[in-house]
């Protein structure tokens, strides 16, 4: 694992536009993060789509003529039952916006995974700047299975198409929650850098016991991770990246316990404190 923390723009970044979007991680790989963190859920048509949810969500969108949508409106949304253009008729808004009555503009939809990363590598190229490794969160849950989302085999091999066909095996790595997921994901591509997301207080050794591979990355949340978690997944070999870690106090804790990955809505001020502490 890397001596240098790197740093991962969570959903992109907190700023003054949607997260999940592409003026977010357009953003945040302005900043120069090694890493930009998205959701994923799966369309109709079989599309990978960054989303939080599997369904519209009444705080952050907004319907097709830019009006709010009811939790329950939103909720009855099912993504995996539209198509990718249906989908995309909704609009996104600012969490901090989201009681303003405020129709979305341009790029400010939910993007497909090979949007964000075809408009990621655009950009970089134009700035002259490496183009970041994208962290991808499978967002599944059993009790959606078949409804809101495909069985865990179909949802990682959906993911996996897509990320052979953009050319990013070497520069990702696959997260989840959903041990389901994370199997059928080694079962497919057994050297693809996985992570497991755990925010229990099971402890290390009970929380990869669930699985039959040992991860590339334990990822907890960042007030459960301390100095005898870090040394004990280092003794084994497996990277720790910490979640989701904004205030600059927190951050410096992570750095102290020389965590590999840290995921930030604050890339940029996460860049800037590791390059003072260099």
């Amino acid at each position: 694992m890397t001596n240098t923390t790197q740093v991962h723009g969570h959903r992109g970044c907190d700023d003054a536009v949607p997260a999940n979007t592409i003026p977010a991680f357009l953003l945040a790989a302005a900043t120069g993060c090694q890493w930009l963190e998205m959701d994923v859920v799966i369309t109709g048509d079989d599309h990978v789509l960054v989303s939080h949810e599997a369904w519209i969500d009444h705080h952050t969108c907004r319907d097709p003529e830019g009006r709010a949508l009811s939790e329950e409106e939103g909720r009855a949304i099912n993504i995996f039952e539209l198509p990718l253009l249906e989908v995309q008729r909704f609009g996104c808004v600012p969490a901090h916006r989201a009681e303003e009555h405020a129709p979305p503009w341009a790029g400010w939809h939910k993007p497909t995974l090979a949007e964000v990363v075809i408009a990621v590598g655009a950009s970089s190229a134009e700035r002259k700047a490496s183009a970041p490794s994208f962290n991808i969160e499978i967002k599944s849950e059993p009790l959606i299975y078949g409804t809101f989302q495909p069985p865990p085999e179909r949802f990682a091999e959906l993911v996996l198409r897509d990320v052979i066909a953009l050319g990013i095996t070497d520069r990702c790595l696959v997260q989840s929650f959903d041990i389901a997921i994370l199997e059928a994901m080694h079962a497919l591509a057994p050297d693809l850098p996985l992570a497991l997301l755990v925010e229990n207080a099971d402890g290390v050794e009970s929380n990869l016991r669930r699985l039959s591979f040992t991860p590339r990355y334990y990822s907890p949340a960042y007030s459960i991770a301390n100095a005898r978690m870090a040394g004990e997944l280092r003794e084994k070999g497996i990277g720790l990246l910490v979640w989701t870690v904004n205030d600059m106090a927190d951050m410096c804790r992570m750095l102290d316990l020389e965590v590999d990955g840290l995921i930030t809505d604050k890339p940029r001020e996460a860049m800037a404190l590791i390059a003072s502490r260099q």
